[in-house]
């Protein structure tokens, strides 16, 4: 038995069973359901992240500096909607949308503007990106680069997980196979050059902000996982050389207890698989590391102050799981992108957790409740019954050919919406407690003309640059695109010289097509 050096404010002294009375497991030992590490949070918290991102780079890096001079020591950024389809902010398509629901990227210069006066050395970066997740990836490295940090001491995640955007989100661009090669060349390339970034964040949190239920975003978040090792060992790597660079993203709802359970239920069925399916030997390619962000999806305009309490229980469903990073949502996320002070409020409630509240003082608090336990049990039999029947199908992309994913999670969230019309589910605020005042809080306001800065500094860029020697490299991509050679080390070149995000995407595109959602894949 181990014991905390502290003790409570009445003078008990915190102790941690590290056997586990139930089923006689360990803290960092398979299947790791205790958690990955063995001192879980008593020697380190978690890594306190804040989602931002709204207009230029230059906008975005004032948040930023705002962010880490407040204690945040992992930076989490939202791109705008152009820039995740992989267009320029200069497209038609991308008009009312340049900054709207993130930063714009088109250029090496706007990341340089990012990140300018920020300590990538230090600090960890996860960048909300897909489909052009390579290009941005690339980006970083060549800024951080500039600055002197070489890739083998950056650290980071990209979300690179597109098999989610055709189930749940939709900012994808390529057919699938496009997609999974690219995917496939970034983990030969991070092996490499950048050995401690986190080559994808396999993602059930915009699963289950679609609506799927705990047993669905597990379940179908693995079973793409599963097709990502899989297209990863035809590609000739091996499951050891990869598997510890995986890295996975949940949400964490109001139903403490559940959650708590289910992130539980997920490591021991990840550890698992990949030890039975996929013979993993290492240790850490048993390990199901995870980022967890709290519910956008519940919360809500009215009464948005009560949001602060439903985020409270949220991280603090996170914490009690195991979770390794986390980003807290703002109360005003349900009406605007988060204004500064709510930003700042949504930090100081991990801050408060960490601090006060004596959790990081156990291993794992709830070791032993037999309600946890109990529900730990029957989340993984539910999740692993749900795997065997898309692994019936043919796998999770012939599963998604056929619409399974989606017409689960449609079937599960239309029930929620019935539970909330008929008051089986309550929601404070809005189909109960409803009687109040509800102030709307102050919200970030937009410049309208950032749009069209951004449009300028792109066109001065392009005017800038040796636009012959951009053409060659463009031309260069296709071409490997049509082979099997590595993307990367040429896109790198192409950034350098001046190429735009949407460019390199358009000789991707060019090459394999645009997947449009009714056409079989």
């Amino acid at each position: 038995m181990a014991t905390s050096k502290k003790e409570s404010e009445s003078g008990l002294s915190f102790t941690d069973q590290r056997e586990d009375p139930i089923a006689g497991e360990s803290a960092g030992k398979f299947p790791f359901t205790r958690g990955i590490y063995p001192t879980m949070y008593t020697q380190k918290p978690w890594t306190m992240r804040q989602y931002a991102g709204f207009g230029t780079a230059s906008e975005s890096n004032k948040r930023y500096k705002e962010l880490v001079a407040a204690g945040t020591g992992g930076l989490s950024v939202a791109f705008d909607l152009p820039t995740q389809m992989g267009m320029d902010s200069d497209n038609p398509l991308a008009l009312d949308e340049v900054g709207k629901v993130g930063v714009a990227i088109d250029t090496l210069e706007d990341m340089r503007e990012l990140f300018s006066g920020l300590p990538l050395a230090k600090i960890s970066t996860s960048m909300t990106i897909n489909a052009p997740a390579a290009i941005l990836l690339l980006m970083y490295q060549i800024v951080a680069e500039e600055q002197g940090v070489t890739g083998d001491k950056l650290q980071g995640t990209i979300q690179n997980d597109i098999l989610k955007e055709y189930i749940a989100r939709g900012t994808y661009i390529y057919p699938p196979q496009g997609s999974i090669r690219l995917i496939t060349d970034i983990f030969k390339y991070c092996k490499v050059e950048l050995p401690l970034w986190n080559t994808i964040s396999i993602s059930g949190y915009h699963i289950g902000e679609a609506g799927a239920d705990p047993v669905q975003e597990i379940a179908f978040t693995l079973s793409n996982a599963i097709a990502y090792v899989e297209a990863a060992l035809k590609a000739g790597m091996d499951v050891d050389e990869f598997a510890p660079r995986l890295s996975f993203f949940f949400v964490s709802r109001t139903s403490l207890l559940e959650e708590v359970a289910k992130f539980r239920a997920a490591r021991r069925v990840w550890a698992k698989i990949m030890h039975d399916r996929f013979n993993a030997q290492k240790e850490k390619s048993l390990q199901l590391r995870f980022h967890t962000q709290t519910a956008g999806v519940q919360l809500t305009a009215q009464q948005p102050e009560v949001n602060v309490v439903r985020v409270t229980i949220q991280a603090l469903a996170a914490i009690l799981g195991g979770t390794q990073s986390l980003h807290t949502n703002s109360y005003d996320e349900a009406l605007a992108l988060p204004s500064e002070k709510a930003a700042k409020l949504a930090l100081r409630t991990q801050q408060v957790i960490a601090s006060e509240s004596g959790i990081t003082e156990s291993v794992d608090p709830f070791a032993g409740s037999v309600v946890i336990e109990n529900l730990t049990d029957q989340l993984e039999s539910k999740i692993l019954e749900l795997i065997g029947k898309i692994d019936d199908l043919g796998g999770a992309v012939a599963a998604i050919e056929n619409g399974f994913q989606k017409r689960e999670i449609e079937n599960t969230a239309y029930k929620i919406s019935q539970e909330i019309d008929g008051k089986e589910r309550i929601v404070v605020g809005v189909n109960q407690f409803t009687s109040g005042e509800s102030v709307s809080p102050p919200l970030l306001q937009m410049d309208p003309e950032l749009g069209n800065q951004q449009r300028a500094k792109l066109a001065q860029r392009k005017k800038d640059r040796n636009n012959e020697e951009v053409t060659k490299l463009l031309g260069e991509i296709a071409r490997i695109a049509a082979g099997d050679e590595n993307l990367l080390p040429t896109m790198k070149s192409a950034i350098i010289a001046g190429a735009t995000v949407g460019e390199i995407s358009d000789q991707l595109r060019h090459v394999w097509g645009v997947h449009r959602q009714n056409e079989s894949f």
